[in-house]
């Protein structure tokens, strides 16, 4: 039996079927996934453990825990975390938005 979250197992299960229990990243993590048809080829089981996180992962946690099962994708820990990491450098703050230490 593969393991499931306590809290949403019905979203969890809604989101892995979706996703054929595989991590939906195709690439926003950084790598091409291209030995594997462009998409990540770790499934959920064994040693990956898969997460149910948003299709956008600049998405704060306190808006992601409301999202539906359609806004949400399968994610390895690995690509999720990369492509977190690669959207924050990649983020440019606008000339509206203050610093936080600007008067």
């Amino acid at each position: 039996m593969t393991p499931e979250p306590l809290a949403a197992a019905h979203l969890f299960r809604a989101v892995m079927t979706g996703a054929n229990w595989r991590c939906q990243c195709t690439g926003a993590c950084g790598q091409t996934h291209s030995r594997t048809e462009g998409r990540c080829p770790r499934y959920h089981g064994g040693t990956v453990a898969l997460m149910a996180a948003p299709a956008d992962p600049t998405t704060p946690e306190r808006v992601a825990v409301t999202l539906p099962a359609r806004s949400l994708r399968a994610w390895c820990p690995t690509c999720f975390t990369a492509a977190q990491r690669r959207t924050a450098q990649s983020h440019v703050p606008s000339a509206e938005q203050p610093g936080l230490f600007d008067l």
